[in-house]
């Protein structure tokens, strides 16, 4: 049982030592509201503003409450209930004396003697609970009940409530003492309040930053939808959650993730948008939080266990690619800031979504073209002549090297009749795919005008006049023609704008100067021609321009004049070794700087 409650009219200390004094001396507060205000309230006043502006911490400022109110009412029942903005119900925030259920319940505004505080905005003081129409008898041993409401800025957010276990225990002046700290207490009770909500968007926003970020950063859609579940758990405690996307008819969700009770699982499940509470996201553009779903006609009953559902529809450039729906067994468990939050997060996660779905397509696209690719490299290389003929009188070889996997350097042995040979080495403009369709173009054209044996110079206007009916824009070839005759060892070459061979005798190197303008840019164009007399012992190559234009690390090109020194330098090696020394010699020159064209050699060596 609770001792005499202690009156206000006398000194108390820092510890809360109250001595009571007499409730009918001079000066006693028999009226809680106009009653004035004493030195020893005002004492008491001070004191708990001291307590309660010290701490922003609502545990830490509830605990100190009721230790002030302790040391004016030696109570053993108290409670502290604040209004639940959403439901506007009354629930425990923090109490001493009760039982653990007490801590459960949600008391509706007018009910019970808590409830009608709140309903009135007024004072209660019952000295017998037993004589009051709306008491109700949460423990059945009280006697005596005084609650005050706790009021902030004209706003209820609570009430004090204490009880005891006598008849008449509580006084007149305490419902004064505690009406006249009731708003003092609600004031500090709501800024830390406000202190913690807004605590919790910041952490909450430091945390939808950080999972924006993670997500962002997965590509894989699997592995994406499976972190979104794990990283939703920092924010809310769900107990079940799906990820469902749209197929592409969008008409039907389809569970792509499921998470229940702590284990992922993934259901067969295609629900059309005509139909659930999902379906009603999706048909509103909406979210929808439903506290009980067994009230609602919409739900179909996948979980029996689920009480409380939240869908959020995932938005991305104007439409609806699916649905975060959560659920919890907790009627009424998802509440205003859980809406704001995955509303903020659902953004980003459709996004992350939309970047996954794009990068596996992108990455079908690549598998495929890569594969599109080898059968190119593998045609055009079946086009190429896997190596130089052999003749009497010249020792042929060829190097070519794509700067990808295929190229736009064409070359070629034809044959020109009995002892002549045509070499043909072309370049196309741009590289990679769209340049080796063109060169095989080239190449299939000069093949069919080949089978007439027409001259260097005429086959190239003839090819020119060609790609002029078949004219592509910014398509363009230059081309080695050079004939050879190794009966009586005569090179005539003919050139559209290729690399001008070079010729070496006896040490000396020298240039074949035959030019020309490349083939398919202008039209009804002419070309030259120049014969070669060769000796024994004489080597020419031909070169690629990637040849002459490769780079080192300094920017400096390889050049012909250092081409020229190498050819006369291995002069009296055979055409292969001379192509390998050439390519060797390419590739230390630079270093291991990346190529940026195609190489292409051909050498001929006079026996």
């Amino acid at each position: 049982m609770a001792s005499n409650p202690p009156s206000p009219a006398e000194h108390h200390d820092l510890e809360g030592d109250y001595r009571p004094a007499d409730p009918s001396a001079e000066g006693a507060h028999l009226d809680p509201i106009n009653a004035r205000v004493e030195p020893a309230d005002l004492t008491y006043l001070v004191q708990l503003a001291d307590a309660l502006n010290t701490t922003l911490d609502l545990q830490t400022l509830l605990n100190r409450t009721a230790e002030l109110v302790r040391a004016v009412i030696q109570y053993r029942i108290f409670a502290i209930l604040l209004v639940n903005d959403r439901t506007h119900e009354l629930r425990v925030r923090f109490q001493i004396g009760h039982g653990s259920d007490v801590e459960r319940m949600h008391i509706p505004t007018g009910r019970g003697v808590v409830g009608q505080v709140a309903l009135t905005r007024r004072p209660v003081l019952l000295n017998d609970v037993s004589t009051s129409d709306f008491y109700y008898p949460v423990n059945p041993d009280v006697r005596s009940e005084l609650a005050v409401p706790l009021i902030a800025k004209n706003r209820l957010i609570g009430v004090m409530d204490i009880e005891s276990e006598e008849l008449g225990y509580f006084r007149p002046e305490h419902l004064h003492l505690l009406t006249l700290t009731a708003s003092r207490i609600a004031q500090a009770i709501e800024n830390a309040r406000l202190y913690a909500r807004v605590s919790r968007q910041a952490q909450t926003l430091q945390v939808l930053n950080e999972i924006a970020t993670e997500l962002t950063s997965i590509l894989e859609l699997k592995p994406l939808l499976e972190r979104v579940g794990q990283l939703l758990r920092r924010l809310i405690d769900y107990q079940m959650f799906t990820i469902m996307l749209l197929d592409p008819s969008g008409e039907t969700l389809v569970t792509r993730y499921a998470w229940r009770f702590g284990y992922a699982h993934a259901p067969v499940r295609r629900i059309p948008v005509t139909s659930g509470l999902v379906g009603a996201a999706v048909r509103e553009w909406r979210l929808v939080n439903v506290p009980d779903v067994r009230k609602d006609s919409r739900y179909l009953p996948m979980n029996p266990e689920t009480r409380s559902e939240l869908i959020v529809p995932l938005f991305h450039k104007g439409r609806i690619i699916g649905v975060l729906d959560l659920e919890h067994t907790r009627t009424g468990f998802f509440n205003e800031e859980h809406e704001r939050m995955l509303t903020t997060l659902g953004a980003q996660v459709a996004i992350a979504i939309e970047n996954a779905r794009l990068y596996q397509a992108v990455r079908t696209q690549e598998r495929q073209l890569e594969r599109d690719i080898a059968m190119a490299r593998e045609v055009q290389l079946r086009l190429l002549p896997s190596s130089a003929p052999e003749l009497p009188n010249a020792d042929m070889a060829v190097h070519f090297l794509p700067a990808r996997t295929i190229g736009g350097d064409l070359y070629d042995f034809v044959d020109y009749g009995p002892g002549q040979t045509a070499i043909v080495l072309g370049d196309v403009s741009g590289k990679a795919a769209p340049a080796a369709l063109f060169a095989a173009l080239v190449s299939g054209i000069m093949r069919s005008a080949a089978q007439h044996r027409p001259d260097p110079a005429a086959m190239l206007a003839l090819l020119n006049d060609a790609l002029q009916e078949r004219k592509l824009e910014s398509q363009y070839v230059t081309m080695l023609f050079a004939l050879w005759n190794d009966a009586d060892r005569t090179l005539r070459v003919a050139n559209s704008g290729a690399v001008q061979p070079v010729f070496c005798r006896s040490g000396q190197a020298n240039t074949v100067a035959a030019e020309g303008f490349p083939l398919g840019l202008f039209p009804n164009v002419s070309y030259d021609e120049v014969t070669v007399a060769a000796e024994s012992g004489d080597a020419v190559v031909f070169v690629s321009d990637g040849i002459l234009d490769a780079e080192n690390a300094q920017g400096e090109m390889y050049g012909q004049e250092r081409l020229s020194g190498l050819l006369c330098s291995h002069r009296e090696q055979t055409a292969q070794e001379i192509s390998e020394a050439i390519v060797a010699d390419v590739s230390g020159f630079q270093g291991g700087h990346d190529r940026f064209d195609d190489e292409t050699i051909i050498v001929l060596k006079v026996r």
